[in-house]
């Protein structure tokens, strides 16, 4: 009720300004768990029908938030007591940079979309590991998502993400290596198996002890190219993927085109890339053949979105853009939903929907 009316006056703001605004709030909560524990007692505890063991993790709830919100990790306590079962706090590059000049981020109100070219603004791999020493993941799975350094060439970005995963792996409980973040340049020829094998290696030589890796990828590779990328990530044991992230195209917006375009470039996130994001991850589902989890991530905004990506062969969902339109009952509210629909259908949890859409009549899956 009182983000209902707090709303017009929070997009009336520049959406970089209204982040910051909500941020502090985040932070505070995220320093005192007396006001954690306001926050869960207002929304409820997570619905234990909710809860998905994957990656050899138990999360308590499939619905997670995606990297992007929490560059700095400074809200991750926080965000869990909103009710999402995982953050992954991040981008984080081994060195600490401002990213790109602003304006750099756009709200598109008639899709309810976002367009950002932010560029890996974040406190840097050291700054990162005394953040997250301070404060220990409370009821919530920690990601960690790893970028490249702007300043850092191509040909030794292996050593880069290295660093960062040296540094940072002691904290989470996942790690990510993104290479398809349109808005670093040339990062996302990184995706190509000759330049990303060598990445998975040094991140995975790095960490202190093992954690669970996976790789995020851009919507915007061709059938071939996720192909070739879901096959090195299966050869070289990494253990999930993560479809997907912004995208560079324009198409089926209800904004005019002029202002789309005025708007400069960067990634597009939101409802229109739902029906491209439910396509990836069913791509890499099968392709895979069950040794990699798929998350799924992009265009979701309803409990029904969350369900298809499910039924399509994802095993976890995050959301941000549907989390920055709806707002902070928006991520309780989703998982309250799903969970009434599984016990409806009578499924005894998210696991037992993975993968619904390809299952052969015998219920096996292809």
């Amino acid at each position: 009720m009182l983000y209902g009316l707090a709303r017009p006056a929070l997009f009336a703001l520049p959406p970089e300004t209204a982040h910051a605004l909500a941020a502090a709030g985040l932070r505070l909560a995220h320093r005192h768990s007396g006001l954690r524990r306001l926050l869960r007692a207002s929304l409820g505890p997570p619905d234990p029908v909710l809860e998905t063991r994957c990656l050899g993790l138990t999360f308590p709830s499939p619905l997670g938030l995606a990297a992007g919100f929490d560059k700095h990790c400074a809200m991750y306590n926080a965000l869990g007591a909103l009710g999402f079962g995982a953050v992954e706090v991040g981008t984080i590059t081994r060195y600490a940079q401002q990213g790109n000049p602003r304006p750099r981020l756009f709200r598109l109100g008639m899709d309810r979309a976002l367009v950002n070219r932010m560029g890996f603004n974040n406190i840097g791999a050291d700054g990162a590991a005394r953040a997250l020493a301070s404060h220990a993941p409370e009821s919530v799975v920690l990601g960690v998502n790893l970028g490249k350094s702007r300043v850092t060439p191509l040909d030794v970005a292996a050593d880069d993400y290295a660093y960062s995963a040296e540094r940072l792996s002691p904290y989470a409980q996942y790690l990510v290596v993104n290479v398809s973040s349109p808005n670093t340049p040339g990062l996302r020829a990184l995706q190509h198996a000759e330049l990303l094998a060598p990445i998975v290696r040094a991140v995975r030589g790095a960490c202190a002890a093992p954690r669970p890796l996976l790789v995020k990828v851009a919507p915007d590779l061709d059938d071939e190219a996720v192909d070739a990328l879901t096959d090195l990530c299966v050869a070289e044991g990494v253990d999930g993927v993560i479809a997907a992230n912004t995208t560079l195209q324009r198409g089926g917006l209800r904004t005019p085109e002029a202002a789309v375009r005025a708007l400069g470039e960067g990634g597009l996130s939101g409802p229109p890339l739902r029906d491209r994001t439910r396509a990836l991850v069913a791509r890499v589902y099968l392709r895979a053949r069950g040794a990699l989890t798929v998350i799924g991530v992009g265009g979701v905004s309803t409990a029904d979105d969350v369900w298809a990506l499910l039924a399509a062969g994802a095993s976890l969902v995050q959301v941000y853009t549907g989390f920055i339109y709806g707002g902070p009952a928006f991520p309780s509210r989703l998982a309250a939903e799903l969970a009434a629909r599984l016990r409806q259908q009578g499924l005894d949890g998210p696991g037992a929907l993975v993968g619904r859409d390809h299952r052969a009549p015998g219920g096996q899956a292809p």
